[in-house]
């Protein structure tokens, strides 16, 4: 794997910033503009999954000194994973190639983690680029009916957008990062259980604010992912019973002409021997929490 870097040493701040990126070099260098003018000056790294389109070489030209690290494949949401390795700083804030983070937002953070030791993940309040929109994923992180705990701020959550986090590294890469079987879908959902069964506090907390500029419509082959990556996460970590009715559901969705559902389902089978050799059921009272936030009512004011 070929690494370059530039500019100042990587332990100078206690957030580096992680980005995976593949061929979308003119949204990444305006992030990387971004990322540059911080008031924090925080250390970036970033990862091109194999990038046809020139990112490595904007990556090494820009002035910030971001570290490129090239695994010289796609390695999907696994770059997170590499980034949080190489990285030197005790917390790692993820962005992706068009989301970034507000202004003092991080030295927050690293505020609220050295406060509360427990504190594994902090979720983000996301505003939607160029308008300035909430994510409608606030409101459903604010609404969660999770019970608060003394020791960690903000509320306590079990999911969260891989572009506007931030963690603790130990906790990170202790809890084992993103699964290598999901690759990239709704991947942050394992990772929040696993982080959580580990003893670690993941919670959303609105005072932080990321921005994300994504593209209009979805990304190709992104909802057959998500559906892929739901039945998979299932397998490896809920009770037989939830899998199985998962994998009805599945079943039915395609049956039914549900867009996405018969590749989901095909792909989902073809992976579940290794998610049964993974297999890991959590403990009862993560599986308590899950089935009390599938149980509540969406609902929920954005904070």
């Amino acid at each position: 794997m070929a690494e370059a870097a530039r500019g100042p040493a990587e332990g100078e701040g206690r957030t580096t910033v992680a980005i995976i990126t593949r061929n979308r070099r003119e949204s990444l260098v305006r992030t990387l503009d971004r990322l540059a003018a911080l008031p924090e000056r925080p250390p970036v790294l970033v990862v091109d999954n194999g990038s046809t389109d020139g990112t490595g070489e904007a990556v090494r030209r820009h002035p910030g000194g971001a570290r490129l690290l090239s695994p010289g494949r796609n390695t999907g949401a696994l770059g997170r994973n590499l980034a949080a390795r190489r990285a030197t700083t005790p917390y790692v804030a993820f962005s992706d190639d068009d989301s970034w983070w507000e202004p003092g937002a991080l030295k927050s953070a690293e505020a609220l983690f050295a406060t509360h030791p427990k504190l594994g993940l902090l979720a983000s309040r996301v505003l939607v680029h160029p308008t300035g929109e909430p994510d409608p994923l606030n409101r459903v992180l604010a609404a969660s009916p999770l019970p608060g705990r003394a020791d960690l701020p903000g509320t306590p959550v079990l999911g969260f957008l891989g572009c506007a986090a931030v963690v603790r590294r130990s906790a990170f890469l202790d809890a084992g990062g993103y699964h290598g079987l999901l690759f990239f879908g709704a991947e942050e959902t394992l990772l929040a259980y696993d982080l959580t069964a580990a003893g670690w506090g993941v919670v959303y907390e609105p005072t932080l604010v990321a921005h994300h500029g994504p593209e209009p419509g979805e990304r190709p082959g992104r909802t057959v992912a998500v559906l892929r990556n739901a039945l998979l996460t299932a397998w490896l970590r809920r009770p037989l019973p939830v899998a199985l009715r998962e994998t009805a559901r599945l079943t039915r969705g395609w049956a039914r002409g549900r867009p996405g559902a018969g590749p989901a389902l095909r792909q989902a089978l073809a992976r579940l021997p290794a998610a049964l050799r993974g297999r890991r059921k959590l403990p009862p009272w993560v599986e308590s929490q899950i089935r009390l936030l599938e149980s509540a009512p969406p609902n929920g004011d954005d904070r």
